[in-house]
């Protein structure tokens, strides 16, 4: 078959990707700012020896794990996980979590996050209290709070809430629709193939690529790990988990 007749049997996962894809090439222009500030953060916090915590509940969890012992990732990387508000252990029990009051706090004393740090808030909606209070508290421990999140969607439902936009640092605009889905069903009123794990993942390892060159070239040794079968890497990626193993639960 031709490339035409094969995307012709296609034509709704043609247009995800090409959505996507449009709205990965407008990350740069629309977040320049926002992703250099984010990077001047996570570089301040490695030449410190801080750590760079990642938060997130229901599927934005997943780019906590997504950094977390990555290949071509910092090590300084630490994910907040929770079972209660994570998707794996009850999905629709973790969205009742989310949104009551007073239940990320007791999860947070298990990270001791300081000024040295640098928390990131994953949170599409940006207003359900999990993520909301967590940036709060990451400022009053004195860290760097990052949120991505999407500006259109939160505004739109947050209804005089506060927004987890409202109170971080440094915010990286997803650019998702509310509801998250770009893709009509036809004969319908659905919308399928969400976007803002993608453009997330984007962002926050964009961010952290910024980082470690930087880290680099300023003669500071990025704490990068490297994929298992590479040449070196049991002893590169062992010194790196001896180093920050201690402050890492999840190492």
């Amino acid at each position: 078959r031709t490339r035409k007749e094969r995307m012709s049997r296609t034509p709704t996962a043609a247009a995800y990707l090409a959505d996507l894809a449009e709205r990965m090439g407008r990350l740069i222009e629309e977040n320049a700012g926002a992703i250099a500030d984010a990077a001047d953060a996570v570089e301040r916090a490695a030449k410190a020896d801080g750590l760079v915590y990642v938060f997130g509940t229901g599927h934005s969890h997943i780019l906590a794990e997504e950094v977390h012992y990555r290949a071509g990732g910092l090590a300084l990387a630490v994910p907040i996980l929770a079972t209660a508000l994570m998707v794996h252990e009850g999905a629709a029990m973790s969205t009742v979590f989310e949104r009551m009051p007073g239940v990320v706090e007791p999860i947070l004393e298990h990270y001791p996050m300081g000024a040295d740090d640098v928390l990131v808030i994953v949170s599409n909606s940006g207003v359900n209290a999990a993520t909301v209070e967590a940036a709060q508290c990451g400022k009053a421990r004195g860290a760097t709070v990052i949120a991505i999140t999407s500006q259109a969607y939160s505004r739109q439902v947050a209804q005089g809430r506060t927004r987890v936009a409202d109170i971080a640092d440094v915010v990286l605009d997803n650019g998702s629709p509310a509801g998250d889905a770009v893709v009509s069903v036809p004969g319908s009123e659905l919308r399928v193939g969400p976007i803002s794990t993608s453009i997330g993942a984007a962002l926050l390892n964009a961010i952290f690529a910024e980082a470690a060159v930087r880290l680099q070239s300023s003669g500071a040794a990025a704490p990068v790990y490297l994929s298992a079968n590479m040449p070196g890497a049991a002893e590169v990626n062992k010194r790196l988990v001896a180093r920050y193993r201690a402050r890492n639960r999840h190492l």
